[in-house]
Protein backbone atom coordinates (compact mmCIF):
# COMPACT_ATOMS: atom_id res chain seq x y z
CA UNK A 1 0.00 0.00 0.00
CA UNK A 2 1.41 3.14 -1.08
CA UNK A 3 1.79 6.03 1.74
CA UNK A 4 2.30 9.78 1.83
CA UNK A 5 4.43 11.51 4.26
CA UNK A 6 4.69 14.74 5.09
CA UNK A 7 7.97 15.90 6.97
CA UNK A 8 7.36 18.86 8.84
CA UNK A 9 4.11 20.67 7.33
CA UNK A 10 4.37 24.42 7.69
CA UNK A 11 0.75 25.05 6.56
CA UNK A 12 -2.62 23.92 7.68
CA UNK A 13 -4.31 24.08 5.04
CA UNK A 14 -2.39 22.48 2.70
CA UNK A 15 -1.84 19.65 5.22
CA UNK A 16 -5.82 19.25 5.48
CA UNK A 17 -6.06 19.00 1.86
CA UNK A 18 -3.25 16.55 1.59
CA UNK A 19 -5.53 15.00 4.16
CA UNK A 20 -8.48 14.95 1.68
CA UNK A 21 -6.38 13.23 -1.52
CA UNK A 22 -5.42 10.60 0.99
CA UNK A 23 -8.98 9.99 2.42
CA UNK A 24 -10.27 10.08 -1.78
CA UNK A 25 -8.07 7.18 -2.42
CA UNK A 26 -7.67 5.12 0.94
CA UNK A 27 -4.35 6.10 1.17
CA UNK A 28 -2.33 6.06 4.86
CA UNK A 29 -0.91 9.85 5.69
CA UNK A 30 2.05 10.17 7.49
CA UNK A 31 2.93 13.26 9.71
CA UNK A 32 6.29 14.10 11.06
CA UNK A 33 7.29 16.58 13.27
CA UNK A 34 7.92 19.06 14.58
CA UNK A 35 4.71 20.82 12.59
CA UNK A 36 4.13 24.50 12.46
CA UNK A 37 0.32 24.23 13.75
CA UNK A 38 -1.02 22.37 16.17
CA UNK A 39 -2.72 19.37 14.85
CA UNK A 40 -5.93 20.71 16.23
CA UNK A 41 -5.91 23.65 13.78
CA UNK A 42 -8.98 25.20 12.65
CA UNK A 43 -7.66 26.14 9.30
CA UNK A 44 -5.99 22.27 8.90
CA UNK A 45 -9.78 20.73 10.03
CA UNK A 46 -11.52 22.95 8.00
CA UNK A 47 -8.92 22.74 4.29
CA UNK A 48 -10.12 18.51 5.41
CA UNK A 49 -13.65 19.35 5.58
CA UNK A 50 -15.95 15.68 7.21
CA UNK A 51 -13.55 13.36 5.20
CA UNK A 52 -11.36 13.19 8.21
CA UNK A 53 -13.01 9.98 9.76
CA UNK A 54 -11.90 8.58 6.60
CA UNK A 55 -8.26 9.68 6.12
CA UNK A 56 -5.93 6.88 8.35
CA UNK A 57 -3.80 9.28 9.66
CA UNK A 58 -0.84 8.77 11.76
CA UNK A 59 1.15 11.49 13.62
CA UNK A 60 5.19 10.98 14.58
CA UNK A 61 6.71 13.04 16.63
CA UNK A 62 10.12 13.05 15.27
CA UNK A 63 12.00 11.84 12.05
CA UNK A 64 13.74 8.70 14.16
CA UNK A 65 10.12 7.72 15.50
CA UNK A 66 8.85 7.64 12.29
CA UNK A 67 12.06 5.50 10.90
CA UNK A 68 11.32 2.65 13.37
CA UNK A 69 7.43 2.50 12.32
CA UNK A 70 8.66 2.50 8.45
CA UNK A 71 11.49 -0.35 9.10
CA UNK A 72 8.36 -2.31 10.54
CA UNK A 73 6.20 -2.24 7.98
CA UNK A 74 9.03 -2.09 5.05
CA UNK A 75 8.77 -0.50 1.40
CA UNK A 76 11.03 2.10 -0.09
CA UNK A 77 11.33 6.03 1.18
CA UNK A 78 11.07 7.96 -2.29
CA UNK A 79 11.58 11.79 -1.89
CA UNK A 80 10.02 14.24 -4.04
CA UNK A 81 12.44 17.49 -4.33
CA UNK A 82 12.88 19.72 -6.83
CA UNK A 83 16.89 18.31 -6.86
CA UNK A 84 15.44 14.89 -7.60
CA UNK A 85 17.25 12.48 -10.07
CA UNK A 86 14.06 11.01 -11.64
CA UNK A 87 11.58 12.30 -13.60
CA UNK A 88 8.27 11.33 -11.46
CA UNK A 89 6.58 9.74 -13.95
CA UNK A 90 9.96 7.74 -15.68
CA UNK A 91 10.33 6.13 -12.28
CA UNK A 92 8.84 3.03 -11.62
CA UNK A 93 6.46 2.73 -8.33
CA UNK A 94 6.07 -0.24 -5.94
CA UNK A 95 3.17 -0.78 -3.39
CA UNK A 96 5.20 -0.47 -0.25
CA UNK A 97 6.35 3.39 -1.55
CA UNK A 98 6.49 5.72 1.22
CA UNK A 99 6.17 9.32 -0.71
CA UNK A 100 7.91 11.85 1.19
CA UNK A 101 7.12 15.59 0.71
CA UNK A 102 9.18 17.95 2.81
CA UNK A 103 8.07 21.32 4.36
CA UNK A 104 6.16 24.09 1.92
CA UNK A 105 9.08 26.39 2.68
CA UNK A 106 12.68 24.18 2.73
CA UNK A 107 11.65 20.92 1.35
CA UNK A 108 13.10 17.63 2.52
CA UNK A 109 16.60 18.51 4.20
CA UNK A 110 19.75 16.95 2.89
CA UNK A 111 19.69 14.06 5.85
CA UNK A 112 16.34 13.06 4.93
CA UNK A 113 17.03 12.78 1.31
CA UNK A 114 19.98 10.79 1.52
CA UNK A 115 17.77 8.05 3.53
CA UNK A 116 15.85 7.84 0.68
CA UNK A 117 16.26 4.79 -1.78
CA UNK A 118 15.18 7.91 -4.76
CA UNK A 119 14.44 11.11 -5.55
CA UNK A 120 11.70 12.14 -8.02
CA UNK A 121 11.05 15.41 -9.40
CA UNK A 122 8.07 17.03 -11.02
CA UNK A 123 9.10 18.82 -13.79
CA UNK A 124 8.13 22.43 -14.63
CA UNK A 125 9.28 24.57 -17.62
CA UNK A 126 9.43 28.05 -16.05
CA UNK A 127 12.79 28.40 -13.85
CA UNK A 128 11.20 31.51 -12.18
CA UNK A 129 9.40 28.97 -10.56
CA UNK A 130 10.93 27.28 -7.32
CA UNK A 131 8.16 24.48 -6.72
CA UNK A 132 4.52 23.54 -6.59
CA UNK A 133 2.29 23.94 -3.63
CA UNK A 134 2.69 21.07 -1.44
CA UNK A 135 -1.06 19.60 -1.53
CA UNK A 136 -0.32 19.95 -5.53
CA UNK A 137 2.86 18.03 -5.72
CA UNK A 138 1.69 15.18 -3.14
CA UNK A 139 -1.96 14.88 -5.45
CA UNK A 140 0.26 14.84 -8.37
CA UNK A 141 2.97 12.10 -7.14
CA UNK A 142 0.50 9.74 -5.18
CA UNK A 143 -1.78 9.58 -8.73
CA UNK A 144 0.71 9.10 -10.64
CA UNK A 145 2.00 6.25 -8.29
CA UNK A 146 -1.34 4.82 -8.58
CA UNK A 147 -1.59 5.16 -12.11
CA UNK A 148 0.99 2.98 -12.94
CA UNK A 149 0.01 0.22 -10.07
CA UNK A 150 -2.73 -0.21 -11.71
CA UNK A 151 -4.89 1.39 -8.66
CA UNK A 152 -7.23 3.81 -11.06
CA UNK A 153 -9.21 1.51 -12.83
Amino acid sequence: MLRVVLVCPQIPPNTGNVARTCAATDTELHLVGPLGFEISDRYLKRAGLDYWPYVKFHYHETLEAFNQVSQKLGGRWIGFSTSGQYSYVQFQFQPNDWLFFGSETQGLSPSVLTRCGATVVIPMTQPGVRSLNLSVSAALGLFEARRQLGYLI
